[in-house]
């Protein structure tokens, strides 16, 4: 596909999310996609880690929807070459569990090939999310 065609993919998965349409990113993924929300916050954030596959591309949206609450979610910068989509964006969201608030930039990479997401990668604030989700203040 051409990046204009990866990007746009990128574009309609961020939309779907916006929805609520989980269904629709499942069926944008690979049935072999590598999902890999934010370093650097296992054992803290319900999302943290590497998932493989459809079931657990939707096993990371269901904790996700389970443990927080987005205030703002905003894509704004679209950057791809060959089949990578980099998205730059930020958002606002609360810790269900502790009621605190993050509010970060972030960038996320999506790799595109034959019209599916085959892995996505995020970067963030992990210690501003570390603080956000564990159950103690943290520093």
């Amino acid at each position: 596909m051409s990046e204009t065609a990866n990007t746009q993919l990128v574009k309609d998965a961020y939309a779907a999310f916006q929805r609520g349409d989980v269904d629709r990113i499942l069926a944008l993924v690979d049935d072999h996609v590598e999902w890999e929300a934010v370093k650097g916050t296992e054992g803290v954030v319900p999302t943290a880690g590497i998932r493989r596959g459809r079931g657990g591309v939707a096993e990371f949206f269901s904790q996700l929807g389970a443990s927080t609450d987005f205030q703002r979610f905003e894509p704004r910068e679209f950057i791809a070459q060959g089949d990578e989509v980099v998205a730059i964006g930020g958002y606002e969201l609360t810790a269900k569990a502790t009621s605190r608030r993050v509010a970060a930039d972030w960038v996320m990479v999506f790799t595109i090939r034959k019209g599916r997401i085959i892995r996505f990668r995020e970067w963030t604030d992990s210690a501003q999310l570390v603080r956000a989700y564990a159950p103690v203040a943290v520093g």
